[in-house]
């Protein structure tokens, strides 16, 4: 039965979107094309009052509410059937302070839009790899990207944000003004209001040597084993993921390699003079091909956006590594081995250095003590392959549990209410409680979700 959700245009300025609107199943469409989902309306919201009038709206209407910013949440979070979907795209306005090295970004805003406006003043912001993700799902979960080990998660670069809260009133957060609240949002995603505004910490950064040094797959090991010991010792200046890819088949890469399955060592250096961290990582064992040198930060953070576009099939599962051992190396490739497509990978971003120097118990991000955050993704862009590369996924993530911490990262997570808690660690029951004082109807539970204490 249809859910009626008329007044809905008339209390919020911007655009409404439902079923009988020829532009519906492309509004609906989610980055992960396995997830579909069919909300009873899709409200595009142009400003902080917007957003207020439709959450007012959902709870008085009794409607499930999702958020979505960039749409790419794993597990279609920021989608919800017969409910209210606030879009938050068109809220993109972002004002930079050179001076004080400072960013104000809307919550609609992208990781590209982020980092080509710091750009234009020699600035950045740490952030993920992929350039079209929206920037408030990926910084309210936590935040990993190629300067974690220099800069921080996101974050630990997050100085205040404005909260749409479950009562459609606004708040100011940060470390002194609802301080529980700024404690809160950097870790524990979209429990707690809807962040309309982002004020971030910018760090000096224009140009990075940056780029993969590609080994051989049956190197793997090698190459796992050296990554262990290599990493930690290394200075946070450089940034350091071990990856199982398959070499996209096209430029810049040689037609030689187009589609070969490789280990791969993605490095990124601030700067244009190489260090000798960096000189010591391109010249382990011997590389199919180093692809390292000088690019724009957001020509870099936008490098891999062409080979994960919009509308690929996605399963992924996310873990945090404290130790490397040998029988994890093993399950690794065993799994190396029985890759279902050439989309299909795994990650181990380095989240020490800088990352690690923050306390468990000073954000609600609970993994301080991780050395690695783990990816392990079953892309493929034809939906006859959703089935193989689910189970490969799930098979992998499995077989490592042993292997990794308990719980999991929920920006890599998808829709598994039963790996909640454990995604928040320790922090969990503290986040539940502050989850009870600013939503105690748990209006925001389409999200990898924190029910308020009792």
């Amino acid at each position: 039965m249809a859910v009626s959700v008329e007044g809905l245009a008339s209390a919020v300025r911007g655009r409404v979107v439902g079923p009988a609107d020829g532009d519906y199943d492309e509004s609906r469409t989610l980055y992960n094309a396995m997830i579909d989902k069919r909300p009873a309306a899709i409200a595009y919201c142009v400003d902080e009052a917007d957003v207020a009038a439709a959450v007012r709206y959902g709870v008085e209407h009794g409607l499930r509410i999702a958020v979505r910013g960039g749409g790419h949440n794993g597990g279609g979070l920021g989608s919800v059937d017969d409910g209210l979907v606030i879009d938050l795209s068109p809220m993109k306005a972002i004002e930079v302070d050179a001076g004080a090295k400072i960013a104000r970004v809307q919550g609609g805003a992208l990781l590209k839009e982020l980092l080509e406006t710091t750009h234009q003043d020699g600035l950045t912001v740490p952030v993920g790899i992929i350039g079209t993700t929206g920037v408030g799902g990926l910084t309210l979960g936590g935040g990993i990207g190629h300067f974690s080990r220099a800069f921080g998660l996101t974050i630990d670069n997050l100085l205040a944000a404005t909260v749409v809260l479950a009562d459609g009133s606004v708040v100011q957060t940060d470390s002194e003004r609802e301080p529980d609240l700024f404690w809160a949002i950097r870790g524990g995603g979209g429990n707690f209001g809807v962040v309309t505004q982002f004020t971030f910490r910018c760090h000096p950064a224009s140009t990075v040597l940056a780029g993969p040094v590609l080994h051989d797959i049956d190197d793997s090991a090698d190459v796992l084993r050296w990554y262990r010991e290599f990493v930690p010792a290394q200075p946070d200046e450089l940034g350091i993921w071990y990856g199982l890819v398959s070499v996209p088949p096209g430029p810049p890469f040689p037609e030689e390699l187009h589609l070969r399955k490789v280990a791969a060592l993605v490095l990124t250096q601030a700067g244009e003079e190489e260090s000798d961290a960096l000189r010591a990582a391109r010249s382990f064992g011997k590389p199919l091909l180093d692809g390292v040198g000088p690019l724009p930060v957001p020509v870099w953070n936008t490098a891999f956006d062409g080979v994960y576009p919009p509308g690929d099939q996605w399963y992924w599962r996310g873990d945090f590594v404290e130790e490397l051992s040998d029988d994890a190396i093993d399950v690794h490739l065993r799994f190396h081995e029985s890759v279902p497509t050439w989309k299909s990978t795994m990650h181990l971003y380095s989240i020490d250095g800088a990352a690690s120097r923050v306390g468990n118990d000073e954000t609600a991000w609970a993994y301080r003590h991780a050395k690695w955050g783990q990816v392990i993704a079953g892309v493929d862009p034809d939906p006859a392959n959703a089935d193989a590369i689910t189970e490969w996924a799930r098979g992998y993530s499995d077989a490592l549990k042993p292997h990794v911490l308990a719980g999991g990262y929920s920006n890599f997570a998808m829709d598994e209410p039963d790996r909640v808690r454990g995604m928040y660690g320790a922090n969990y029951d503290r986040l539940a409680r502050i989850k009870a004082r600013y939503d105690p109807d748990n209006v925001f539970n389409v999200n990898q979700n924190i029910a308020p204490a009792a």
